[in-house]
């Protein structure tokens, strides 16, 4: 099955800003967990793991709100800027879950898109 097939083409550009939003913060989580077994949780290297994908996130999130493409593009800042701050919220809200932060923010985008008929 294709990614067409699966989402409509009018979706794809937001499906794909969860995926690279999310992705890169969960890989190294992931590794994170795989490396530090028998770490302790404030050792050097879990913190600088940590700190890593915080900043890769932050940057790839400040991107896609500052610089898009294609269809977000589209979207005037503010509305971005307030997808953003909404997506914040949810993190906060929801006890730190990055997911929940990801799902809400383009969630918020996406009904933004609709409204505009983009």
């Amino acid at each position: 099955m294709s990614f067409e097939e699966i989402f409509s083409p009018a979706l794809a550009p937001y499906a794909m800003l969860a995926l690279v939003a999310f992705a890169p913060s969960e890989i190294w989580r992931v590794l994170a967990v795989l490396v530090a077994r028998g770490l302790s949780e404030g050792s050097e290297f879990v913190t600088w793991v940590q700190s890593v994908a915080t900043a890769l996130l932050t940057g790839v999130v400040a991107t896609t709100v500052l610089t898009p493409s294609g269809a977000l593009a589209q979207l005037p800042l503010w509305i971005r800027l307030g997808a953003l701050a909404i997506g914040l919220a949810a993190y906060g809200l929801s006890r730190r879950s990055v997911l929940a932060a990801i799902i809400t923010g383009v969630a918020t985008v996406s009904g933004a898109a609709w409204f505009y008929g983009l």
